[in-house]
């Protein structure tokens, strides 16, 4: 018979293990996120000669099929950069040139969430 410390200790390994296993996957997943995000815009540069003004341009010009919910925050709530006048293009106006996340705190490696 299993002594009710024993079966104590085997619920708790068992929910810190689920607990990392979620934010294991959070993280791959944002950062799966922000990589197809970061192609898009880099593909709608390469064709257009100009950034998107709007994460939402992405979607409209098929580049996306969808803005991706943030897996840490829960929210399309996305953090962007916009792009600087570029000298060799003067009448592209600025538009996203980054795409990071808003989310606090720090992925499974310790690397900011800011700063994937």
């Amino acid at each position: 018979m299993v002594s009710r410390r024993a079966y104590f200790v085997t619920v708790i390994v068992a929910a810190a293990i689920d607990v990392l296993v979620d934010r294991v996957s959070a993280d791959t997943t944002l950062k799966a996120d922000l990589t197809g995000m970061r192609k898009a815009i880099d593909a709608f540069y390469a064709d257009k000669q100009k950034y998107p003004a709007t994460l939402d341009d992405l979607v409209r010009e098929k580049y996306l099929k969808a803005i991706p919910v943030d897996p840490i925050t829960n929210a399309k709530d996305w953090q962007t950069t916009m792009s600087e006048r570029d000298p060799a293009n003067p009448s592209a106006e600025p538009g996203i040139a980054e795409v990071k996340s808003n989310a606090s705190g720090t992925s499974s490696d310790g690397t900011p969430f800011s700063e994937l």
